[in-house]
């Protein structure tokens, strides 16, 4: 009767792996072939050190992403920069129509020759930041 019963049980827990990993291997390291070792790992990006170790053992390859927070720091800067000058760009043209639909021929002519200064302004700072940004790219920032 008590056969019958624990057949009838259900079994929780975790479900079994399909190849699982038993045989396991103990090594020791000093303290400069740890920090050798670690910062290995780290710069591995794997989450698992038994993973990275396998992968060294059997030289699978192991792809390292480095990032240079300047590099991320410049883009993000230049990215909201952008955005900014579409919107210059955008107000711009509402700027133009509303100044002929609500000025004289003559007082729209002075505004828009003050905005074509600001406009030549505008256009070599862009032309500025090009530069830095070819720069950039190619590495010739001095730090």
């Amino acid at each position: 009767m008590n056969d019958q019963k624990n057949n009838k049980r259900s079994k929780g827990g975790r479900k079994p792996k399909i190849n699982p990993c038993n045989h396991r291997y103990v090594f020791r390291l000093d303290d400069e072939d740890n920090s050798k070792f670690l910062s290995l790992f780290e710069a591995s990006g794997i989450d698992n050190k038994a993973k990275f170790i396998t992968s060294v053992l059997f030289s699978k390859e192991i792809k390292t992403v480095k990032i240079d927070k300047g590099t991320v720091d410049f883009y993000m800067r230049l990215t909201s920069f952008y955005s900014q000058f579409r919107a210059v760009g955008v107000n711009y043209n509402q700027v133009v129509k509303l100044l002929y639909t609500h000025f004289t021929e003559k007082k729209a002519a002075a505004f828009l020759y003050q905005l074509e200064k600001h406009t030549a302004e505008l256009s070599a700072l862009c032309r500025k930041i090009i530069e830095l940004a070819n720069e950039f790219t190619n590495g010739n920032i001095e730090k």
